[in-house]
C-alpha cells in the first residue's frame, strides 16, 4: 500500500506539511477558455461557467491593500476572457511586488483580444506562458491545431514589446506522457536553441510543471487504464529535496466565488480549506489559514509536486545539482524531449 502524500513529506520533516509564510496569492479567475487542451486541471473551455466577479475582485483588493509587498499570481482558465480582467489588473496596481498573468498566449490573437500584449506592457506585468513544447505537432495534441503557430506570433509580438529583455517573460512546459518533467537545465537550453533558430524569439526562463492527475489529465489516464500506474509513478520518483519548497507553503489560492484553497490544483479538486466545524474559509477570512503551522490539506494528486525536479507553479523547485539520482534516472536526451506518447 502507497503511503500518502502528507506520510511521505512528514518522513522528510513534519513541518513541511504545515504553512510557512504568506509570500503569494494565486488568484484563479474561472475556467473560462478559448482553448480546450487535453492536460487542463479545471476542464477550462469555451464553456466555462464559474467565472469570478467584480464583487469578489474588490475583497481581493481591499486584501492586497492591507498585506503590501506579495506576489499577485493571475491564472484561470484563461484570465483574459473574464470580462472584468481589465479592471482586476488595473484595480490591483502597486498593491503587489510582483503580479503575475500565466497565458495561453493564443488568446491575444481572438477578435477583440489584440490589446492584450500592449496592456501587459503598459501594466507592468509578468507574463508567464504555457508553451509545452517547441514543436508544432505536439503542442496540437495537447492544445489543438494551429495553436503552436498562434503562440509564436504572440510570442513575437511580446518580444517587440521588451518581453524577454527589459520586461519578464517565462515558458511554462509540460510532458505530453505519462512521465515526469526532464531535466529543466537541458530543457531551457532546447527550447533557447529551437525558438531561436527558428523564429527569433527570447525569453528569460523556462518553467517545467510536471502534469498533475486532476481534470482532463485525470480523465485521459483512466480512460487508458493508466491513472494508477502515473501514480505510482509519481512516487517513484519523489524526491525529498522537493519537499521543503512545495508551493503551498507560502502561497494561497483564491478560487472563482472568493472560497480558498491551498493551490490551484486543490481547487480544480474541490478540496478548499475548511473550519473545524466544515464551513470553508474565503478570502474575507484568509488570515485564518495564513498563520505559521497552520495545517495544509494534501491528497494523492500531490505527488506531482515532488516528483523529479519538484513542480509547481514556479517550475521546478529543486536546483539540478541537487537531484538526487533516485529521482530523475533519465539520461539528458530523454530529458531534452517533449515528446507525446
Amino acid at each position: 500500500m502507497l503511503a500518502s502524500f502528507t506520510q511521505k513529506v512528514a518522513a522528510v520533516d513534519n513541518r513541511f506539511t504545515s504553512f510557512h509564510r504568506m509570500e503569494a496569492l494565486q488568484v484563479n479567475l474561472g475556467d473560462l477558455c478559448n482553448l480546450s487542451c487535453a492536460h487542463c486541471h479545471h476542464h477550462a473551455s469555451p464553456h466555462g461557467v464559474r467565472i469570478m466577479g467584480r464583487e469578489v475582485m474588490e475583497r481581493i483588493v481591499a486584501f492586497l491593500a492591507r498585506h503590501p509587498g506579495l506576489t499577485l499570481d493571475i491564472t484561470g482558465g484563461c484570465p483574459e476572457m473574464n470580462p472584468d480582467f481589465r479592471y482586476f489588473v488595473e484595480a490591483t496596481a502597486g498593491l503587489a511586488a510582483r503580479r503575475i498573468v500565466r497565458s495561453n498566449l493564443a488568446i491575444a490573437l481572438e477578435p477583440g483580444m489584440e490589446w492584450l500584449p500592449d496592456f501587459y506592457r503598459e501594466q507592468q506585468l509578468v507574463v508567464m506562458a504555457s508553451l509545452p513544447c517547441y514543436e508544432a505537432d505536439n503542442v496540437a495534441k495537447q492544445r489543438g491545431d494551429g495553436v503552436f503557430s498562434r503562440s509564436i506570433e504572440v510570442l513575437r509580438r511580446l518580444n517587440s514589446q521588451g518581453y524577454g529583455r527589459t520586461l519578464e517573460l517565462h515558458l511554462v512546459h509540460n510532458p505530453g506522457n505519462g512521465s515526469v518533467s526532464g531535466s529543466r537545465a537541458v530543457l531551457e537550453k532546447q527550447y533557447r536553441a529551437e525558438l531561436q533558430q527558428q523564429f527569433g524569439i527570447s525569453f528569460n526562463s523556462l518553467h517545467c510543471m510536471n502534469n498533475t492527475p486532476i481534470g482532463r489529465f485525470r480523465d485521459q489516464l483512466e480512460l487508458n487504464g493508466t491513472y494508477r500506474r502515473y501514480i505510482e509513478h509519481l512516487v517513484e520518483k519523489f524526491n525529498p529535496a522537493a519537499a521543503e519548497q512545495i508551493m503551498c507553503r507560502t502561497l494561497v489560492s483564491v478560487g472563482w466565488d472568493g472560497s480558498l484553497y491551498n493551490c490551484d490544483f486543490n481547487l480544480a479538486a474541490a478540496l478548499p480549506l475548511q473550519r473545524a466545524d466544515g464551513t470553508p474559509v474565503t478570502i474575507d477570512s484568509i488570515d485564518e489559514v495564513t498563520l505559521s503551522g497552520s495545517a495544509i490539506r494534501m491528497a494523492e494528486h500531490c505527488f506531482s509536486c515532488t516528483a523529479g525536479q519538484g513542480s509547481g507553479c514556479g517550475g521546478a523547485t529543486v536546483p539540478s545539482g541537487v537531484v538526487t539520482p533516485a529521482a530523475t534516472q533519465q539520461d539528458s536526451q530523454s530529458a531534452a524531449a517533449c515528446l507525446l506518447q
